[in-house]
């Protein structure tokens, strides 16, 4: 879907900051802020560090991205949201995958314990090492 209609269905103003980000995201993977900017800027000119925040916060809030942090790695982003999917992270490189929901549909996993939560959602990271971390199989 293009980014301004998308933006528009969520209520939000379009400028060209939110349709940048919002380009480099829906092109796939999960990358970390640093990324998002140096991808973003030649769509627009410029972009500061801040703006870059506050376009990811902004499109976080409207359900048009999702934040990823894996415990010891940067913050990541993905424009995969509302499937309730889970991710690999690799311990070595912090390279992070897709993993579909792990059992039927969301929440997917069901507590043990609910503790009074209705619960409608479950977040899974699985570690390991990534093909690349490896190293040589044989």
């Amino acid at each position: 879907m293009d980014g301004e209609p998308l933006l528009r269905s969520k209520g939000l103003r379009v400028t060209k900051q939110r349709l940048a980000v919002l380009e480099v995201l829906t092109e796939g993977g999960h990358p970390e802020v640093d990324e998002i900017i140096n991808r973003a800027r030649p769509k627009v000119g410029s972009l500061s560090t801040q703006a870059a925040y506050d376009v990811l916060a902004t499109l976080t809030g409207a359900g048009l991205a999702r934040r990823i942090e894996p415990a010891g790695h940067n913050t990541r982003y993905e424009a995969r949201t509302g499937d309730n999917h889970h991710h690999a992270v690799c311990r070595q490189c912090g390279h992070v995958e897709d993993i579909d929901c792990a059992v039927g549909t969301a929440p997917c996993l069901h507590a043990a314990q609910d503790h009074g939560y209705v619960i409608d959602e479950a977040e899974v990271t699985y570690w390991g090492l990534c093909g690349d971390c490896q190293g040589p199989r044989g």
